[in-house]
């Protein structure tokens, strides 16, 4: 059954707890609890008087100064190739990083390929993947298969005119497969739409990449990865191109664009791609990339595999920021390594308190 995710009310999910002690247990188990601390405490006949429960008084004119200290690392994955492909042998001193332009010292420097990984897929529905829609399930489910290990977890939405939860976290690729085979076209026909408009339309990519970032990735530690599949077009979307890349952004989440579509859809290969250079800066900015595979489904499967290289071959290198004001703003970040060496990373983090893609 699908999870219904309204673009308004965002994510919100039920926490029953089960069973717990009746009452009457937990009170006996209090009693017993605080006999002990009471036989504990008991002061001896022959002993000192016991200290006094009271507070010292506090000297007002004199406050104790309490000294906190907060150090922040900022993470960064990133991947490294030269023409030769992906480079698995860098080490610190091989790096620089700077943020806003200035340099800043690596504390941290690993290969991270068998840190637990979080992928979130997200599948357009829409119209325009009507012939394709069959391509893109059979290859990531095969995609999920050869990149999920024990401890990494997954989760499946699609967006058409409405975010569907088809999958919620889970480490079993059968359980995924199965959600991706059930996922169908949605042109609105008959349905209103999430956003609220009288009308069904469009695809709602942006309020997709939004919750799946802000409502999933936020809170989750190691990697974190979205790979969508679509033309890139985005109708009815409450939230924006920079809201949605900066939702990505705070969740230290890597956008991987896969521009797939069905040319009979829009009457010819070339048309209908509107969205090609937004999803452009929504991959770079976050540390992603777009991969154009048209409808063909062999280079679809090539794109899956690209993807799962980066993944292998993933650095983490981790400074404490030279400005340690937590003040909002958007720090820009530039990694480089040797020359003639591209490095794949994403544009900028946020300094905010909570942040967690800086944790």
């Amino acid at each position: 059954m699908r999870r219904r995710i309204g673009s308004i009310s965002r994510l919100i999910f039920d926490m029953r707890l089960p069973g717990s002690p009746s009452l009457l247990f937990a009170f006996i188990l209090s009693l017993a609890a605080g006999s002990v601390l009471f036989a504990q405490e008991a002061p001896s006949p022959d002993g000192p008087p016991p200290p006094s429960s009271a507070s010292a008084p506090v000297d007002e004119d004199n406050p104790v100064a309490t000294l906190k200290v907060t150090t922040r690392l900022v993470n960064v994955y990133f991947s490294v190739r030269d023409k030769n492909g992906y480079l698995t042998n860098l080490r610190k001193n091989d790096c620089t990083v700077e943020e806003d332009k200035t340099p800043q010292t690596i504390k941290n420097f690993t290969q991270e390929k068998n840190l637990p990984l979080t992928i979130g897929i997200l599948l357009d529905t829409s119209g325009s993947q009507m012939h394709v829609l069959p391509l893109e399930q059979e290859s990531g489910a095969q995609f999920l298969k050869d990149v999920i290990t024990p401890k990494d977890e997954a989760f499946l939405i699609s967006f058409d005119v409405n975010v569907d939860l088809l999958a919620d976290y889970t480490n079993s690729t059968r359980e995924i497969k199965r959600a991706m085979d059930k996922a169908t076209i949605n042109t609105g026909a008959g349905s209103g739409s999430v956003t609220g408009n009288g009308t069904a339309r469009g695809t709602l990519l942006y309020d997709a990449v939004y919750l799946a970032a802000h409502d999933k990735l936020r809170q989750e530690a190691g990697r974190k990865i979205l790979v969508m599949l679509t033309d890139g077009g985005d109708q009815g979307s409450q939230e924006t191109l920079k809201s949605a890349t900066e939702a990505a952004q705070k969740a230290n989440a890597i956008v991987y664009v896969i521009l797939i579509a069905d040319r009979g859809f829009y009457g010819g290969f070339n048309m209908g791609y509107s969205g090609d250079r937004d999803m452009e800066k929504l991959a770079t900015d976050t540390g992603g990339r777009v991969i154009n595979v048209g409808n063909d489904g062999k280079r679809l499967e090539a794109a899956f595999n690209q993807i799962q290289d980066e993944l292998r071959t993933q650095y983490l290198l981790s400074y404490t920021s030279t400005n340690d004001k937590e003040d909002g703003s958007f720090r820009k970040l530039a990694v480089t390594c040797q020359k003639d060496q591209k490095v794949q990373a994403r544009r900028g983090y946020y300094a905010m308190a909570d942040a967690a893609g800086n944790d």
